[in-house]
């Protein structure tokens, strides 16, 4: 019986989790339109969701696909089809690896320090005093995130798209001296529409999936963490945010490229 009310536990635990989580997406989503429009909160999380990511964005996709073109090469080079490099690297990465390493390194870098900030104002009871002076924190808090999320992971992603297909240019044309002309053509003729939306579709996804778990993660630093409290709770959370997170952006990957082939 000690084994079927822990087994009843756990599950009780999942359910209200995952009925939480929900209830708390939607909360934030719906409180966007509230008026007044917080444009200026916004914007602020524009620069430090989007902007400050950006160096490490143009890097990360840059020698993604120089990796990509080194390797794509030396397989396609045994077929005598190293012409279709540019095909190769292009649809690899505005399909695939675009849309899935932007998203973990917008969680590295702005996710964890959005779980990390909001468990700092719960332990502090600054969440709490927002709610004596009337003001809805999770309107606050959790709706500018997810607006600036859903408008900058899909720019940062058509930029690693660019970059990651210069790199393979800079590998395939400059160092392993296949045809400037013949790469861009390949790469011109073989990414499509379908292709690109694709792509965005993830992206917009991953920025809720991102955005959702880490807020959420910080908003509910007091529950989520089994014995951790101050200091301690709020790297657990951002360490659960991080992790949680990669792990649902690789899942919901799959599950996209599913019903997208």
């Amino acid at each position: 019986m000690k084994y079927i009310e822990k087994l009843g536990g756990a599950t009780l635990q999942v359910v209200e989790s995952i009925g939480r989580i929900v209830l708390f997406f939607i909360s934030g989503v719906t409180r966007i339109f509230v008026r007044p429009i917080q444009a200026d909160k916004i914007i602020d999380q524009m620069w430090f969701v989007g902007a400050k990511s950006l160096f490490v964005i143009i890097l990360t996709g840059t020698f993604t696909g120089m990796v990509l073109g080194l390797q794509g090469y030396y397989s396609l080079v045994k077929f005598g089809s190293e012409a279709a490099l540019g095909s190769a690297v292009s649809l690899t990465i505005i399909r695939e690896l675009g849309p899935v390493l932007s998203a973990i390194m917008i969680t590295a870098r702005a996710g964890s320090a959005m779980a990390a900030e909001i468990g700092v104002m719960r332990i502090s009871e600054q969440i709490d005093a927002l709610r004596t002076m009337q003001i809805d924190p999770i309107r606050f808090l959790f709706s500018p995130r997810i607006m600036a999320a859903l408008i900058s992971f899909p720019l940062l992603t058509a930029i690693f798209d660019v970059m990651g297909i210069f790199g393979g240019y800079l590998t395939g044309s400059l160092l392993l001296g296949i045809n400037p002309a013949i790469y861009m053509d390949k790469v011109i003729q073989s990414v499509e529409m379908v292709d690109i939306a694709g792509g965005f579709l993830k992206s917009f996804v991953f920025a809720i999936v991102v955005t959702t778990i880490c807020c959420y993660r910080g908003y509910y630093t007091h529950l989520s963490t089994r014995g951790g409290h101050g200091a301690k709770g709020v790297s657990m959370a951002t360490t659960n945010s991080v992790v949680q997170s990669c792990v649902f952006i690789l899942i919901v990957d799959y599950i996209i490229t599913y019903f997208l082939v």
